[in-house]
């Protein structure tokens, strides 16, 4: 296996301090390690996932069963942590072209209740049902009372009633077991698959909520959870001192107690946006509250910022280099891509921008990557860094795995509970409350 690698050089934080903080998350080491032997009955139950070779196996067997109805469409309805984790994976994989490259079976998403959104998808697979094609719905919420998501599912079930016979061997639907989008999935005869109680959201990419629409598109999610295996073992097996989540944690704690209160992820390959994306919702859902675990109101939380290489070298840096100094910076690169793409020998160009003529795009862009962490090293803009050894499978589940660790870390540091999200119920409830009391207008 090859393998992430975590740096942290010019982190600009004292090795003692360093030492010291790391030291302090021994009890959540321990709880870690408590939880494997709790199977799902622990709030750190998505750490079971990837050693959960039944589950695996029952998801392998339904995405066989479905492709054999072939699928044109996979279509996710799912919001926030049930569909970020997919698209990461997804568009790190197969590249955010994905569906215009005409694969055997494309991915769509419908996450929020945006008329144009949905119309535009629905735009896109009415022609496949009308000519006989198949499209597989896959339908995904935890509580299985998702506004957003149970709309959105609605509004497909019906289109799938149209066209299809027997239309309800082409929807599945992931929930916990016994919710009410589960007993109405049994009561129309749609297959179900079980996300476990404990395992939240933004954890369960390891879980069915990610490996079944991964799998029916190809993925290798045997070599994307072994990769988080992998990890997971890394992490817990190796001395605290050189746990590479323990690490970034007391890291990102460190600088946040010390004012920076924003944390970028940036990161150099355009197909890992969607993984900032993701990360994005695990920082901001796990360490964004208002009390801790003791009942007292702390209002704490770093904010998550996601840039692009070197896209945003062009929009932010100027404010990342020159701005106030209240950052903590991940870089993220990839050692090998997929392809390789070179210049011509356009020596006339030579004129516009020298010393680029038949070199790799590869090599210009680590030519980029080098000097702008120069430019924060000079600047004293501090800064750690994820290698992934290429985009695979593998490579993504050990970084992502690395990451939902991290956050655990995080939160014991900050004495927050990371693995609930109070505040989120705050808009569902406004919401339901407008609903219900204002009238229906027509479509």
């Amino acid at each position: 296996m090859k393998e992430v690698s975590f740096s942290y050089e010019y982190s600009l934080i004292e090795t003692n301090e360093l030492v010291s903080t790391i030291q302090q998350l021994s009890e959540e080491r321990s709880s870690m390690h408590k939880a494997l032997t709790q199977e799902y009955n622990d709030e750190r139950a998505s750490l079971s996932l990837v050693s959960d070779k039944e589950m695996l196996q029952n998801v392998k067997e339904l995405v066989q069963k479905k492709q054999h109805l072939h699928p044109t469409y996979v279509i996710v309805a799912g919001i926030g942590g049930s569909h970020l984790g997919t698209v990461a994976v997804q568009e790190a994989l197969q590249g955010s072209l994905y569906n215009q490259q005409q694969p055997p079976v494309k991915i769509l998403f419908v996450d929020t209740v945006d008329a144009d959104r949905l119309q535009d998808v629905i735009s896109l697979i009415t022609p496949v049902l009308q000519n006989g094609g198949n499209i597989l719905l896959n339908g995904i919420s935890k509580s299985g009372t998702t506004t957003e998501t149970i709309a959105n599912f609605e509004v497909l079930i019906a289109l799938l009633q149209r066209y299809t016979q027997d239309y309800e061997k082409y929807v599945v639907v992931t929930t916990v077991k016994d919710s009410k989008f589960w007993n109405l999935a049994l009561e129309k005869g749609f297959d179900t698959l079980v996300i476990p109680e404990h395992v939240g959201g933004r954890f369960s990419v390891f879980s069915p909520v990610g490996l079944f629409p991964l799998g029916m598109i190809g993925v290798d999610i045997d070599a994307f959870v072994q990769g988080g295996l992998d990890m997971r073992n890394q992490c817990l097996d190796k001395e605290l001192g050189a746990d590479p989540a323990a690490i970034s944690a007391a890291l990102l704690y460190l600088h946040y107690t010390n004012g920076k209160n924003i944390h970028d992820t940036f990161l150099f390959s355009q197909d890992l946006e969607s993984f900032g994306k993701w990360y994005r919702q695990l920082m901001g859902e796990s360490i964004g509250k208002q009390f801790a675990r003791d009942g007292s109101e702390v209002f704490t939380g770093m904010t998550p910022t996601v840039s692009i290489g070197s896209s945003d070298l062009h929009s932010m840096a100027q404010l990342y280099l020159g701005g106030p100094v209240d950052k903590f910076t991940t870089f993220i690169r990839v050692t090998a891509n997929k392809y390789s793409v070179a210049l011509p020998d356009f020596q006339e160009y030579d004129a516009l921008v020298s010393d680029i003529q038949q070199r790799s795009l590869h090599e210009i862009m680590n030519a980029i990557y080098t000097g702008t962490q120069r430019a924060y090293q000079l600047k004293n803009r501090p800064y750690a860094e994820i290698i992934l050894p290429d985009k695979t499978a593998s490579s993504l589940g050990q970084v992502m795995q690395m990451k939902m660790m991290e956050m655990m870390y995080l939160g014991a540091l900050l004495k927050v509970n990371p693995f609930d999200q109070p505040n989120v119920e705050d808009y569902k409830r406004e919401t339901r409350q407008i609903l219900k009391q204002e009238k229906k207008t027509t479509p």
